[in-house]
């Protein structure tokens, strides 16, 4: 029984940290292009980048099949460069988890390099900054709540990521199957009393993450 709640939630941990990782790398430099420029198709372009928010998980989880799958051009690359299908690996799981949670690393770290006073900024370019200076000697600093707040979103997200990563990454026992689809298993399988250990682990390390939003209002 250890083994069968541990490797879950050990993996879900894992897979979360990792796209937590990514999507503050993706949402940063993104958020930095975009948060305080103009352009024409800027709304279209966000509403691209904030569609998982509302897309349902099944959604998710076809598109993905279609873009990374055995079949597809790029399933295909892959495939021939490492040997390696892309679906029903931990590296699916990942994807997934970064898709879903992406949006919410973006709109946190966007909003708070909008609420930068341009004034701090432009004081430091005179003081002879470049661009990447500002960015991580002022904005960064300047933002570190909003992007935190975000980083603990995303990760709660990508923790609790389900449909998708079943689509997707399979249910496969001690490779990719996480907490929230042994938590199905489980209950499908009538097996109550594992499924509440795993349901009150996400509950508690959920309820510890949005804790820690709180905190830095």
């Amino acid at each position: 029984m250890n083994t069968d709640f541990w490797m879950p939630v050990s993996l879900s941990l894992q897979i979360a940290g990792i796209s937590t990782v990514i999507v503050l790398i993706i949402g940063l430099l993104l958020a930095k292009l975009l948060a305080k420029r103009q352009f024409r198709g800027k709304v279209i372009l966000e509403t691209a980048l904030l569609l998982p928010l509302v897309l349902p998980p099944t959604v998710i989880g076809f598109l993905l099949i279609i873009i990374f799958g055995n079949n597809s051009f790029l399933g295909m690359i892959i495939d021939s460069v490492f040997r390696q299908q892309v679906m029903f690996t931990p590296l699916a799981a990942v994807i997934a988890s970064t898709v879903v949670a992406f949006p919410l690393m973006y709109q946190s770290a966007k909003t708070g390099f909008e609420l930068v006073d341009s004034g701090v900024e432009d004081a430091a370019r005179v003081d002879g900054a470049d661009e990447w200076k500002v960015f991580l000697f002022v904005t960064l600093p300047l933002s570190f709540r909003a992007i935190l707040t975000g980083s603990i979103l995303s990760f709660a997200r990508a923790l609790g990521e389900f449909g998708a990563t079943l689509m997707f990454a399979g249910n496969i026992p001690g490779k990719t199957q996480t907490a929230s689809t042994a938590i199905y298993v489980a209950f499908d399988s009538g097996n109550m009393e594992m499924a509440w250990l795993l349901v009150g682990a996400m509950i508690a390390i959920s309820f510890f993450m949005i804790l820690c939003t709180a905190f830095l209002k």
